[in-house]
């Protein structure tokens, strides 16, 4: 029921976890004192040789074990309080650097509900078991060895009971836990399963309300609720049950040390002040344990969180890559590239050459895997066949800090956290200065949009909702241009938006390319975007079916001239000019 691993993990922690089993023993010896005391003055009393300096000195020692035990029962909350901070601050950080390692693509492994679960609800199960369970698991060992060896010395027998019936508790509970596995394991999954479907509702709400999927939804959730409280009330019903069992086992413990004890002063082996704390810290024997025995649920829900955060943290992560790029030398080259994603090929044999410095686009229809070369290039996918390489370097090679650095993605999927613009801006550069911020807003026009709201003060919605869709892709585009990173990807950034706005934001892309000679990546399905690149790529079921300027796909009258034909025939038609 301990976790090594967890112990060995929390180092820090591990010594306010022994710090808390340290004061939990020396108010148990307090309690002896005080309990020693008591029976003495009670004996000395009933045999009518008390003495005045005696019942003082007594009276003293007990107030003093009293004063003690106060204070360490306040260290020991201290210590569970620090215990609990250091469990939720290592094993968050354990997740965030893993996250790290994992990189972009850490979707392979993993989704991000499990991560969220992990980082909240497990993390928080984990701080009640490393900050309580733990100490009283090895307190319940060390407290009746402790008390036997202060009995012992007055009357082994009744000593020995006491000390032989305390690992009936825990026989109970491992009984308890035999049984209980198979209801515990469903729990545990209906558990974690009805949170991630929680998460993907609520992430998918306004998708469900637009195809009037909400209700069934609903119901879907409310069946899994349903299952959940039934599978807690048996897990609760368990616990209930063992614990009537443990209480009456330590009762039953108790009584019979009693009766022994009793029967022992009965014979004349006993002194009554003997008898007398025989009978007062009996209880004490079966506390610790019974208190342990309660945590029951504690321990397992403690267990399995750790169970589920190790196994993400044992995730076999990619090569790191140390090969750090040269920003003087970014060309990029796609050499018979296959890519298959769930035993699909997406890719088949790409080969793709961009030059530093170029403005370079991939067409084609939806499906056809646009977006996947542009996902590879920044390893959100991993596991591609061939060879991708920029700055002839192997991508597999490359170190993803330096590959972060050198490119930008801006894509329909970027995010706007809640805070200000300046906030947002700032994730772009973080020593950009007010002016350098404003300058970036006017470029994309929002200059005057935002000022009226606030300006860079303006705070922001999650996602930026108190935008519109063409605001928040400006600002996007804002925050992108002050990292100024030598490769842009654009990967549909101009979907699902005003056209003025589409119009604003491929006027600064070209000017990227044309004026700063950043090397651009367009991806789009509106072809009349990508006329001015200096290479088009043409794909179709994952593969490049042609590729060239806009003027040579045009002359080969192929795929690229039939779709940009009847794009723009649809234009026309659509502006009122068929």
């Amino acid at each position: 029921m301990i976790k090594i691993r967890l112990l060995r993990m929390l180092k820090e922690g591990t010594r306010f976890v022994l710090l808390e089993i340290l004061w939990q023993w020396l108010g148990l010896v307090s309690q002896i004192i005080i309990i020693g005391c008591v029976s003495r003055l009670i004996s000395a009393t009933f045999n009518h040789k008390i003495e005045g300096r005696q019942l003082l000195f007594y009276i003293a020692v007990m107030l003093f074990c009293i004063f003690a035990r106060l204070i360490f029962d306040r260290l020991y909350t201290d210590a569970s309080f620090e215990a609990s901070v250091d469990v939720k601050r290592v094993i968050r950080e354990e997740i965030y650097n893993k996250m790290l390692r994992l990189g972009s693509g850490y979707r392979k492994y993993t989704n991000t509900a499990s991560v969220t679960q992990m980082m909240g609800e497990g993390v928080e199960q984990l701080e009640v078991y490393f900050g309580k369970y733990i100490s009283q698991f090895i307190y319940a060992l060390i407290a009746p060895v402790t008390l036997f060896l202060v009995l012992s010395q007055y009357n082994v027998t009744a000593a020995t009971v006491l000390l032989v019936a305390v690992p009936l508790i825990p026989i109970v509970i491992m009984v308890v836990m035999k049984v209980a596995r198979k209801v515990l394991d469903k729990y545990f999954q209906i558990y974690y399963g009805l949170s991630d479907t929680f998460l993907e509702k609520l992430h998918g709400m306004t998708t469900l309300k637009i195809y009037e999927a909400d209700q069934a939804a609903q119901d879907a959730m409310d069946e899994e609720s349903e299952n959940f409280r039934k599978i807690t009330m048996k897990v609760l019903s368990m616990q209930l049950n063992s614990t009537i069992v443990m209480d009456i086992v330590a009762y039953a413990g108790a009584a019979v040390g009693i009766a022994v004890s009793i029967s022992q002063f009965a014979a004349g082996n006993m002194k009554l002040s003997q008898v007398l704390m025989f009978l007062l810290l009996s209880p004490e024997f079966f506390l610790p344990m019974r208190l342990l025995g309660s945590y029951f649920h504690i321990g397992m829900n403690g267990m399995k969180a750790a169970d589920k955060i190790f196994e993400f943290l044992d995730i076999k992560e990619p090569d790191a890559g140390k090969e750090i790029l040269d920003k003087d030398s970014l060309n990029i080259a796609f050499k018979k590239v296959d890519f298959s994603y769930d035993e699909e090929n997406i890719l088949k044999g790409i080969t793709i050459n961009i030059n530093q410095g170029k403005l370079v686009s991939i067409v084609g229809a939806s499906g056809s895997g646009k977006s996947t070369i542009a996902n590879l290039l920044t390893r959100r996918k991993l596991g591609y066949k061939g060879s991708i390489t920029i700055g002839q370097k192997e991508l597999k090679d490359i170190n993803e800090s330096s590959l972060m650095s050198v490119i930008t993605t801006v894509s329909l999927e970027s995010y706007l956290f809640m805070g200000t613009v300046r906030e947002n801006l700032l994730l772009g550069n973080g020593k950009a200065s007010d002016k350098k911020l404003l300058g970036v807003l006017k470029l994309m026009n929002l200059l005057e949009e935002l000022e009226s709201k606030g300006g860079l003060d303006f705070v922001l919605k999650e996602g930026g909702t108190n935008l519109s869709g063409g605001q928040r892709q400006r600002l996007i585009l804002a925050r992108a241009l002050l990292k100024n990173s030598p490769i842009y990807i654009f990967d549909e950034a101009t979907s699902n938006i005003d056209a003025e706005s589409e119009e604003i934001i491929m006027k600064v892309i070209y000017r990227l390319q044309k004026e700063m000679g950043k090397t651009i990546i367009l991806i789009s399905h509106r072809l009349a975007n990508v006329v001015p690149s200096d290479s088009i790529f043409m794909l179709s079921d994952g593969e490049v079916v042609e590729s060239g300027s806009h003027k040579e796909l045009l002359a080969k009258n192929g795929a690229y001239a039939k779709l940009y034909k009847a794009q723009q025939e649809l234009e026309n038609f659509a502006g009122g000019k068929a």
